[in-house]
């Protein structure tokens, strides 16, 4: 088949994708995936053709409110919207929507007859087994969980009115609400394949058919790939050290962020790791410090004492295969869901919030989760259940069977 993957957002929403679409390839798929610039090299370091869309997530603010977040994230799907029919070709056979592309590609699904599958990353759907991933962590009960799902399902919606009004209209569709759109696919028991492992998330067993937890898609990287020297020669110059970064997030806050990180690591008497990322954290002049740019996770992470991060989801999800317990800082969207669950799961101390990160607090969780064995060995509990799932085979095998394309 030829298949288009269609991801949107910062870099942990397109990754997970490189390594779904290297499996798909390598099972004789023709694979496409198509996401914003900034993320082609991604895109072709796995082997896969990429295609361009219009919508991206930097330089779009820093506020973390509620109220700036629904203003960034209309203007982001309106652009979207309006670029993503340029995505989709006529030799098309299969599209692959993340839960930030499917509100758009159901409606070209509907004009083009190519058939549809949902690959999210988060859990979406509306279920009594916890409050949705993008309001926090605290459960309402059962009843109160699923309505605050349906509730933030219909704020998803409202995000998409004019991205879909547009579309359809440049589709020459009849009018149709995103709402009543996203009624239909429910009815139609439409598929969706989650990436993430059920350590983390088992499966609701209220959620609708159609529904699955395959497990989690790794970013592709090359394994013979070695470490940059001067990682690998710190590594083997003393303890093992303690990795922070915050990803894409906490842009502008570089500075503040790495007076603390370096405060903490000092107090807490560890050997420290800081990446870059889009914050630009960097500490100079320090022996016991180092500053890296963009690295895989999955060779580095297993020889850490543990790693600071925002509790992204896939950076949740390294930290935990590679038995590392982690502290986590979350700073918005579903972060504080997964920082959350790595707490339940006793793989990481009490999530700190972003705006109360302070060198003491992150000093005395570096502490425990360095010295208390119990992270360790919950993270480590989680890692051996995760090595018995195959998200990308899992991945394979249901959409092949959906599609006859075995």
């Amino acid at each position: 088949m030829r298949i288009l993957i269609a991801a949107a957002g910062s870099r942990g929403d397109v990754a997970p994708y490189t390594g779904l679409g290297a499996e798909l390839r390598r099972a004789g798929h023709d694979v496409t995936i198509a996401a914003t610039a900034a993320y082609a090299h991604l895109v072709h370091a796995a082997g896969l053709e990429f295609r361009g869309l219009p919508a991206d997530t930097r330089g779009r603010g820093g506020g973390t409110g509620r109220r700036e977040l629904m203003r960034t994230a209309a203007a982001f799907v309106t652009e979207l919207g309006r670029g993503f029919a340029d995505a989709v070709d006529d030799d098309t056979d299969l599209l692959l929507l993340s839960a930030t592309t499917a509100p758009l590609g159901w409606h070209l699904s509907e004009a083009t007859g190519i058939p549809s599958l949902g690959v999210y990353l988060q859990p979406t759907a509306p279920t009594g087994d916890f409050p949705p991933a993008v309001t926090g962590t605290r459960s309402l009960g059962r009843l109160a969980n699923r309505a605050a799902g349906r509730f933030a399902l219909h704020m998803v919606d409202r995000l998409y009115e004019q991205a879909a009004g547009e579309l359809r209209d440049r589709l020459r569709l009849p009018p149709l609400s995103p709402s009543a759109m996203r009624r239909r696919q429910e009815q139609a028991d439409w598929p969706v394949l989650h990436g993430f492992s059920t350590a983390l998330v088992p499966r609701p067993a209220d959620w609708r058919p159609g529904m699955k937890v395959v497990g989690t898609w790794w970013p592709h990287h090359e394994p013979a790939q070695p470490l940059p020297t001067e990682l690998e020669d710190f590594l083997d110059a003393g303890p093992r050290p303690v990795l922070i970064g915050f990803g894409s997030m906490a842009s502008g806050d570089g500075e503040r962020l790495s007076e603390i990180a370096v405060r903490a690591l000092r107090r807490a008497g560890l050997r420290g790791i800081l990446q870059s990322g889009s914050a630009g954290l960097a500490a100079d002049g320090d022996d016991d410090v180092l500053t890296i740019g963009d690295v895989p996770h999955a060779p580095l992470f297993p020889r850490l004492a543990a790693v600071v991060h925002h509790a992204g989801a896939g950076t949740s999800a390294a930290a935990l295969r590679a038995g590392v317990p982690a502290v986590t800082v979350p700073v918005t969207g579903d972060q504080p869901f997964w920082a959350g669950r790595l707490a339940a799961l006793g793989a990481a101390t009490d999530p700190i919030p972003f705006p109360a990160l302070t060198a003491e607090r992150l000093a005395d969780a570096l502490h425990r989760a360095v010295n208390d064995r119990t992270y360790a060995e919950a993270a480590s509990a989680a890692a051996r259940h995760m090595a018995t799932e195959d998200g990308v085979g899992q991945a394979l095998k249901a959409i092949e069977e959906l599609t006859g394309a075995g």
